[in-house]
């Protein structure tokens, strides 16, 4: 690829995300003019209009927005490549602002960025804990740790760190009381602690004997939005949950907790971690997703 290439890929993205050739062109910090040759030069050497243009407005074509779609992946890619090189020259410095969710983050990610934070006196950090999903560019965030599905964002690059492995459980003490159940019906007849997040309940993921793995989603008695009390409850004897091996693996090594239904662990959230691509992958937040990378490579709290 040719530099006038590059260049017209760049003003045409520009132009998209300004609305204009104008606002390209004081993001670029080159004429209007300029902007417009280079995206009309681009036009001619696809042989394809990527913009509709009117007297008063721009608007990308279909071809356009695929096109565009692509060229903010690929100039991430390159930004990325030019970031790694970079950080292989440079110590991890400046404030990092990183958010968490709650009891993962303070149970699992907080230890790792800790340990950092020892070892790179010339990094500040600022780590927030929340389970509200945050919008990482409006609040000014530059890494976070997210579970669940992603959000279909082009803005958003990400890595992912660790599949979480969850076990339904409950203290002896109370399976003594109730009885053991044997199959997912037999659980209509015991108490159920659940976890809702925004009002919505999340469902139980249990593998069948054959193996198959079914959505249950409970109709529990004690309902929690936070996973460290819902452990306290499960062993004080309130009743069955279903909980992740980071939260639970202690308690079912020493046999506070046992599981129930099924005897192995089900594989039910994916955990990743994000970052805005309008940065570039600094030292600071490339420092730290390495570590989390080898840190969740082999969490201890899995071998349960």
């Amino acid at each position: 690829m040719e530099s006038a290439d590059l260049q017209g890929i760049v003003a045409f993205v520009q132009t998209i995300e300004a609305g204009s050739f104008t606002g390209a062109g004081e993001r670029l910090r080159v004429t209007k003019s300029a902007v417009g040759k280079s995206v009309a030069q681009l036009e001619q050497r696809l042989g394809i209009r990527l913009l509709n243009r009117t007297t008063r407005s721009l608007s990308p074509t279909s071809e356009g927005l695929s096109y565009y779609e692509a060229c903010v992946r690929a100039l991430s890619e390159i930004e990325a490549a030019q970031a790694l090189l970079a950080s292989r020259r440079q110590v991890p410095s400046g404030r990092l602002r990183v958010d968490l969710p709650s009891a993962f983050g303070h149970r699992c990610v907080a230890p790792v960025l800790f340990d950092i934070s020892r070892r790179f006196p010339d990094l500040a950090m600022e780590i927030s804990f929340n389970d509200r999903r945050v919008d990482l560019i409006e609040e000014g965030i530059d890494l976070a740790i997210r579970m669940g599905d992603l959000d279909d964002s082009l803005s958003l690059a990400a890595r992912r760190l660790y599949t979480q492995r969850s076990a339904i459980c409950a203290a002896p003490a109370y399976l003594d009381r109730n009885g053991r159940p044997r199959t997912i019906e037999d659980l209509a007849g015991h108490d159920l602690i659940g976890y809702t997040r925004n009002g919505v309940a999340h469902p139980w993921s249990i593998r069948q004997a054959d193996g198959h793995v079914v959505k249950f989603t409970p109709r529990a008695r004690l309902v929690l939005d936070n996973g460290e009390p819902m452990l306290g409850a499960v062993l004080a004897g309130c009743g069955i949950t279903f909980l992740p091996t980071w939260l639970v693996a202690d308690s079912l090594r020493s046999g506070a907790l046992e599981m129930v239904l099924m005897d192995t662990l089900v594989e039910n959230i994916s955990v990743h971690a994000i970052w805005p691509v309008t940065r570039a992958l600094t030292p600071k937040v490339r420092v730290v997703v390495d570590a989390l990378v080898a840190h969740f490579s082999s969490p201890p709290w899995d071998a349960v």
